[in-house]
């Protein structure tokens, strides 16, 4: 069975009832359910795509018995890799789709599962419903998600492996959210539409969120018709793709013409020029030093080359938004790795999805360092006179807190040079605690070890409590360890607890582990800091930079990593993004963690003990 599939349109349609649904860059499947044994995902090809991607078939065959189904049922949709709640990891996707090994594609999907997002019901309790208007599909499909208990929207958080894209007519906040979490782009769909078995189709429109690139034509390969472009950077020409769609036919010719006339040499079919014609290019991301998708999108006449930059491409690329401008976006940051502010914006700019999770809502205490460090910092806490309009504030003890809830305020501050963020262990507005905090200090970085051997005795404790915990560097020399919580819990519900689980650290092993405050009598143990834990208190938040000499980051981990081998300086802007695209984010089951704790009852034995 043939997928039906959309057009690609450059602006959205005007007339006509439509509902629009965010497009996530995955594999097109078709899920068939008859029962716990009969299941399948085809793909486009007609090939069974659960044996690659097992941990929906398991989450299918978990929950198939606890609600009503309606079986058998057909439902349309994209298995996908989710990097946040609108946007697949596709390349990350690819090299999961390529995995042959099934010990390997266990270990995957394990640490770092794909999840089916439906869009579209075909058939229901056995009963074809494609010649139905897609509006009444849609209904019929939320219907059966609320019955199952399923999200009725993605969660990138969420451990339900089957999840439902739903449709809105609000194109403004849709598009929002799109340029926001760096997805693919928008689908809208005709209201009164039907489901046509392979068929590309009108009445479905896609609209990309294409990235824009300002480069210089280099050669055209008349065997396959591609033109290779680039752009300078210190000079030197850098390749960064090739791109064959988007040009008419007449453009085509006359470019074609001009490169015959202007080419510097041949070889195999391929013509060569020198940096003089300069076009702009739509693309959907850089992707392995290539431009993915490219598509040609006009001339640029009026552009020299030597103003096609890499610096340029590299701003473009980040798709800043339009609010947040950049200044002096070469200025060195660090010395050795060397890095420049533009690279800093980056970094922001990637992790801001899942840094942003954790900054929303919580007042926000920065470290500045207006010249990097090559010079002094200071602690800001107070929102400058300065600050732009949309940068929100809230007001404790009068001091006028930043709120970074959006991706504005964060390249904002990001260009301010703001390089840490801190942030208290409760929300704005709220008396209750967010979470449970255990910083782990050694005394340098050379006894390291003693915070691995500090959290691995924690995590088991805590897994023997059925305590969710979850783990990261400082950033600097230690180990942090985060226990989700739901709210209604006090500050002196939750220091019963550090201070117990402090007390247990130092009674099993006063050799290593103290909780004495004065560094000059720790005699080189691990301070176990949960005095920091208390109100009005902060901590380095996930995925912030350290304005230490090797720029390092406060690095979510799995478990698994925490081992005598682990080491804090593995964890740079760099390694972090990379880790990010591979294994996804250790910190992604967060929310979801504070609906299974057993914190009340743990509670309840301390308070109960320390009563008697």
């Amino acid at each position: 069975m043939k997928p039906m599939l959309p057009t690609l349109f450059e602006e959205f349609p005007e007339k006509g009832k439509w509902k629009y649904e965010v497009k996530y860059d995955g594999f097109r499947g078709l899920l068939c359910i008859g029962s716990r044994a009969e299941i399948s995902l085809m793909s486009r090809n007609g090939n069974d795509l659960l044996p690659q991607f097992p941990e929906i078939r398991d989450f299918i065959t978990s929950i198939i018995d606890q609600q009503e189904w309606a079986l058998p049922l057909l439902l349309d949709g994209e298995i996908t890799l989710l990097e946040n709640d609108f946007k697949s990891n596709f390349g990350s996707l690819q090299a999961r789709g390529r995995m042959k090994n099934p010990i390997n594609i266990k270990k995957a999907a394990d640490k770092n599962p794909c999840t089916f997002l439906a869009f579209d019901i075909l058939r229901l309790s056995g009963k074809g419903i494609a010649d139905k208007a897609y509006s009444l599909r849609k209904k019929e499909l939320k219907t059966l998600f609320k019955k199952a208990s399923l999200p009725l929207e993605p969660s990138h958080g969420s451990s339900a492996r089957i999840q439902m894209i739903p449709s809105t007519t609000d194109t403004h906040t849709a598009w929002t959210n799109v340029r926001t979490f760096d997805g693919e782009g928008l689908i809208a769909k005709a209201e009164k539409s039907v489901w046509e078995e392979g068929k590309r189709t009108t009445t479905w429109r896609k609209m990309k969120n294409w990235r824009n690139a300002k480069c210089f034509i280099l050669s055209h390969d008349s065997k396959n018709g591609y033109y290779e472009v680039g752009v300078f950077h210190n000079k030197k020409v850098i390749h960064i793709g090739a791109f064959y769609f988007g040009i008419s036919p007449e453009e085509k010719q006359a470019l074609n013409s001009i490169i015959k006339d202007n080419a510097m040499k041949t070889e195999n079919g391929k013509a060569f020029v020198q940096p003089g014609l300069c076009v702009e290019l739509h693309y959907l991301e850089w992707y392995e030093d290539q431009l993915r998708e490219p598509h040609f999108h006009q001339f640029l006449f009026h552009v020299k080359p030597e103003e096609c930059t890499w610096a340029q491409f590299m701003l473009d690329e980040a798709a800043l938004p339009i609010k947040a401008e950049i200044t002096h976006p070469d200025k060195p940051l660090w010395k050795e790795p060397e890095i420049d502010k533009l690279q800093y914006i980056r970094y922001l700019r990637k992790v801001s999805s899942r840094l942003l999770f954790f900054l929303r809502d919580r007042p926000l205490t920065v470290i500045r360092l207006p010249h990097g460090m090559f010079g002094e910092s200071f602690y800001q806490k107070n929102c400058p006179d300065y600050a732009p309009d949309f940068v929100k504030t809230a007001k404790k003890e009068n001091i006028d807190y930043i709120l970074c809830n959006d991706l504005e305020t964060l390249i904002w501050l990001g260009n301010q040079l703001a390089i840490e963020f801190h942030i208290p262990f409760q929300k704005n507005g709220t008396a209750y605690v967010n979470e449970i905090v255990f910083d782990l200090d050694p005394p340098s970085r050379e006894h390291f070890h003693l915070a691995v051997k500090a959290a691995k005795e924690m995590k088991k404790v805590f897994d023997q409590l059925n305590l969710i915990s979850f783990v990261k560097t400082s950033g600097n020399k230690g180990l942090q360890i985060y226990i989700p919580i739901n709210d209604g819990y006090t500050w002196e519900d939750t220091h019963l607890f550090t201070e117990f689980m402090a007390n247990y650290l130092v009674n099993l092993h006063p050799d290593e582990f103290t909780i004495e405050r004065l560094k000059k009598n720790r005699n080189n143990r691990l301070y176990v800091d949960y005095i920091q834990h208390a109100e009005g208190k902060t901590i380095i938040s996930p995925y912030s930079p350290r304005a230490n000499d090797d720029a390092l980051v406060s690095a979510p981990l799995y478990w698994d990593e925490v081992t005598d081998q682990l080491r804090p300086e593995a964890f740079t802007m760099k390694t972090v993004l990379e880790r990010l695209k591979k294994t996804g984010c250790p910190f992604a089951g967060f929310e979801e963690a504070k609906e299974h704790q057993n914190f009340e009852e743990v509670l309840s034995f301390l308070q109960t003990n320390k009563q008697g």
